[in-house]
């Protein structure tokens, strides 16, 4: 990389003429050239400010020194017996500092401010000496020249390493992040999510809700949500296919209780997405869990693409937890039922539900079926001379209510 880089610059150093004397002079003052810069860099740049002393004053004292030595190296170029490539070591310094300044977080903005800084003190610096030393105004802005094409070269430099340096860690920590979401599914210890947490450079929200979105679809939703979502998109337990036999992708939402939650609901508009409940990070299974059995539960009567949240569903959710028990209660609790031919008894199940729920109000219950308030008069008389004082009897309307909650009640205008 560095010998590519270099070749322009480079070859302008090769019309610099610049007598050894000269450059002898600028070699033995680079020392205290360096201490000048590094002074107004910590003086001027936000980023570097109070930086003298320390870890960070000594990479910039080192920084500044490669750099001007290298620059010394490049404008004594003529003489050296390979001066198309004399800056590969200074520059891959410079790609080095561009990386090490994504990894502490911080962005190019700094660093390109502290080039521009030293840029212009070693260049007054280093043009006094030189024309203290009686170098030509012609060579002078040559030497102006050539100052710069090589800041901006270094600084170009840095620049590929701080992007080199965010496309690899951003990929590691998406590796890192997923597998924290595939342990919160897996259930695993505290020690071990926070460890995993710490890992992937995610800090711990008070909750977390999981959202089964398809997985086509996910692409389109992560822009509306925050930047530490948790993306889980294979081997999901007991969710494998959306509407239409869609593979599904869990995403795991933090804080989005509350007004949060209506935001998520909004965000998710026109997407077959299930949204389980928020709950405290460390237990986020429960919330997976929960839009799991959701999304199974509406899948097969799914008419619409808006999301689905769960907790419009937890009557429905209870009465599902156990299919063989609810099988075992509607047997029993509608066998007063079972003589009559299927279409008769679809009818009375009908009625008989919506008059539980409406606390036998004959109008509402007409309203609801699209019947004459006469024929449901008609129907529960039927109904009351199967089970007799059953109905009368709080544990046995429980257990009407339970079994008929098994399905969605059915309208007919036919008596």
């Amino acid at each position: 990389m560095a010998s590519d880089v270099t070749r322009g610059t480079s070859r302008d150093a090769l019309t610099l003429h610049i007598d050894e004397q000269v450059v002898r002079v600028l070699r033995e003052q680079l020392p205290q050239v360096a201490a000048h810069t590094v002074a107004a860099v910590t003086a001027e740049v936000p980023g570097y400010s109070g930086a003298l002393s320390g870890a960070m004053g000594e990479n910039i004292g080192a920084a500044v020194q490669m750099a001007l030595a290298g620059f010394l190296k490049l404008a004594a170029g003529a003489r050296d017996a390979d001066p198309i490539t004399p800056l590969g070591p200074t520059l891959e310094g410079a790609y080095d500092l561009g990386r090490g300044e994504a990894r502490n977080g911080r962005s190019m903005d700094a660093l390109l401010a502290a080039y521009r800084v030293g840029a212009r003190v070693a260049w007054r610096e280093l043009a006094g000496l030189a024309a203290r030393a009686g170098v030509e105004a012609t060579t002078m802005a040559q030497f102006a020249e050539l100052v710069f094409a090589y800041i901006d070269e270094l600084s170009a430099a840095s620049v590929a390493g701080h992007t080199d340096e965010l496309s690899t860690s951003g990929r590691v920590r998406e590796r890192y992040r997923e597998r924290l979401g595939q342990h919160l599914l897996a259930g695993a210890g505290q020690d071990v999510l926070e460890a995993a947490a710490e890992r992937a450079d995610w800090t711990p929200p008070t909750t977390l809700t999981a959202v089964l979105v398809p997985s086509a679809q996910v692409r389109g939703v992560l822009g509306s949500l925050g930047p530490d979502t948790l993306i889980v998109g294979e081997d999901l337990p007991g969710a494998e296919v959306g509407g239409a036999g869609q593979p599904l992708t869990l995403l795991l939402v933090p804080e989005v209780d509350g007004a949060g939650r209506r935001h998520l609901i909004r965000v998710l508009a026109g997407r077959q997405a299930v949204i389980g409940p928020p709950r405290p990070w460390l237990l986020a299974r429960s919330s997976y869990d929960r839009a799991a059995r959701t999304a199974a539960m509406v899948a097969a009567g799914r008419t619409h693409d808006d999301p689905v949240d769960s907790e419009d569903h937890l009557a429905q959710l209870i009465v599902h937890a156990d299919s063989e028990a609810l099988h075992d209660l509607r047997a029993l609790a509608l066998a007063p039922l079972s003589g009559l031919r299927p279409a008769t008894r679809e009818r009375l199940e009908s009625t008989l539900r919506s008059w539980l729920l409406h606390q036998g109000r004959r109008d509402a219950v007409a309203a609801e079926l699209h019947v004459h308030a006469q024929t449901v008069r008609y129907r529960m008389g039927q109904v009351r001379e199967l089970y007799g004082d059953q109905l009368d009897d709080p544990a046995t309307v429980l257990d009407l209510l339970l079994a008929l909650s098994g399905g969605a009640p059915r309208h007919h205008g036919t008596s």
